[in-house]
């Protein structure tokens, strides 16, 4: 059967405004991707410059290259998550492969000794800023069902909107007038319909029409709990494109801007399987299944400046703007129950419903830098960063209305620290890297997601016009992964997340 897409009219926003503070973090956060050699040092190169990858910390950095430069670079990641929920350990990983980074600077060196005026640079970039790629399997035993979800999502719906589907109707049908012509609570309205379709929920008087409350056809017992399985995948990137400008002043001041279009692909899959064969429960398995699709795009700003104190000492600053996004988002759903008495249901849709455009604002950042520099020994580079979470907010031009969801960021969300420190041993033609890195959780609450922390290393080797760099980086995290956020089914899985990657760059001197 063919896909019909359905635009969710103006009023019928209650998905977007149901969207899980996560979702936002998602395109707010900013991870340590670029160049080999930015990576080995961990990304501390607010004071350095001198790498296409660092403009995205200071874009003062173009304005300390020589010469003119180019670069392009490639990553592979594995990502491993170990999974605990009640009395289910699993683990998932994958991999996959990335182009991270392509840019050059044009530099134009001043021959007037007399000008105050050194020299000038142009770049052009393209950096990934996020990697999407996750994969999750969860298992366990719970006597809190999926059923809640939908027990939730229903109450207050009446009967005759949700009910047995008559005459030449199907269920694409009445699905699709849900949502067009429900207002604001279009997407519930899907739910609850969804739900009572396949037999999880049934109305407590099914015979009226105008019946509001509901029960659930799943019996729990805190004794025979009920086999779980949650699986999630997603794919997809966050990333920009940059054009840079950049002066040297008297030998000591570099200053920089940088104008950033970005750009958001992300898709995600869940699959929540549920089974149980309790006395009296009338659906014995329920495998909900749902993707989302979101696209977006967007425009921010920084500005930077480096101090070169001394040969030995350089300072750095830099402040980067909101990114202004505008984002789309599509669904499908799925839902599919088996009893023992009545066989199998599916109720399948197969429609896509289409949210109105809406807007996310995310936190603006400013960066210290401190770095020592050993002449053509080596170096030490420090950078901080802070980032305000709680000022992320949604945001719409169709009368959306996102108050509470912004009122509930401000109150669950604090700033953040980022700390990076990196260091390069010189060895005639080779180099040797090293870094750490230290982020704060953006939520007061840490469990929900707590502290990353990261390593790298790195090595490259310079032939003279062209040069070739390895890093290598490894950092980890703690998170809980509701399954269905802001629901009343409130069942969650706590997370370890490790992920390392090697990251290879060939610069060229242009």
């Amino acid at each position: 059967m063919k896909k019909i897409f359905l635009f969710i009219g103006v009023l019928s926003m209650s998905f977007l405004s149901a969207q899980d503070i996560s979702d936002a973090l998602r395109y707010s956060q900013q991870d340590i991707l670029g160049t080999a050699r930015f990576r080995g040092m961990s990304g501390a190169f607010g004071a350095l410059g001198g790498d296409m990858s660092a403009l995205q910390i200071n874009p003062a950095g173009s304005a300390v290259f020589l010469g003119s430069t180019g670069s392009i670079t490639l990553s592979t990641s594995n990502i491993q998550n170990d999974a605990s929920y009640l009395n289910g350990v699993s683990t998932a990983s994958s991999s996959n492969l990335n182009f991270n980074q392509i840019g050059a600077v044009f530099v134009y060196n001043n021959g007037s000794e007399s000008s105050g005026l050194n020299k000038l640079s142009l770049s052009i970039a393209y950096d990934q800023t996020t990697d999407f790629a996750d994969e999750l399997f969860v298992f366990g035993r719970s006597s809190n069902s999926i059923a809640e979800y939908f027990l939730g999502e229903a109450q207050g719906v009446p009967l005759s909107s949700i009910g047995p589907i008559t005459g030449n109707e199907t269920v694409q049908d009445v699905y699709i007038d849900l949502g067009e012509n429900s207002g604001a609570d279009g997407f519930r309205y899907q739910q609850a319909f969804l739900g009572n379709q396949s037999g999880i929920i049934v109305a407590d008087d099914p015979n009226d029409p105008n019946n509001t409350s509901y029960s659930s056809a799943v019996v729990s017992d805190i004794n025979n709990p009920a086999v779980q399985d949650y699986y999630y995948e997603s794919t997809g990137l966050n990333g920009k494109f940059t054009v840079n400008g950049g002066a040297q002043i008297h030998d000591k001041f570099y200053i920089g801007v940088n104008l950033n279009s970005h750009f958001i692909n992300y898709d995600r899959v869940t699959d929540f399987f549920e089974g149980n064969n309790n006395a009296g429960s009338s659906i014995n398995e329920i495998l909900f299944t749902n993707r989302l699709s979101t696209i977006g795009a967007g425009f921010s700003a920084q500005v930077g400046g480096i101090l070169k104190v001394s040969n030995m000492l350089r300072l750095g600053a830099s402040f980067e703007s909101p990114t202004w996004y505008y984002i789309q988002e599509e669904t499908t759903q799925r839902l599919e129950t088996f009893s023992n008495a009545n066989g199998r249901v599916l109720v399948d849709p197969n429609v896509i419903n289409i949210f109105p455009e809406y807007q996310l604002r995310t936190p603006a950042r400013a960066t210290g830098s401190i770095a020592v520099l050993f002449g053509k020994r080596g170096l030490i580079s420090l950078d901080y960063s802070y980032k305000d979470y709680s000022s992320t907010e949604f945001d719409s031009d169709e009368g959306a209305n996102f108050s509470d969801l912004n009122r509930q960021i401000e109150n669950t969300l604090q700033g953040a620290s980022t700390l990076r420190i990196g260091g390069e041993l010189r060895n005639g033609n080779w180099s040797f890297r090293g870094g750490y890195r230290y982020e704060e959780s953006p939520y007061k609450n840490e469990s929900i997601l707590g502290e990353r922390t990261g390593l790298s290393l790195g090595i490259g080797y310079n032939f003279g016009k062209v040069k070739f760099d390895i890093a290598y980086d490894y950092s980890e995290q703690q998170r809980n992964q509701e399954f269905h956020p802001n629901s009343s089914f409130t069942n969650f899985a706590s997370i370890d997340s490790y992920r390392d990657n090697l990251t290879f760059t060939l610069g060229l001197n242009l």
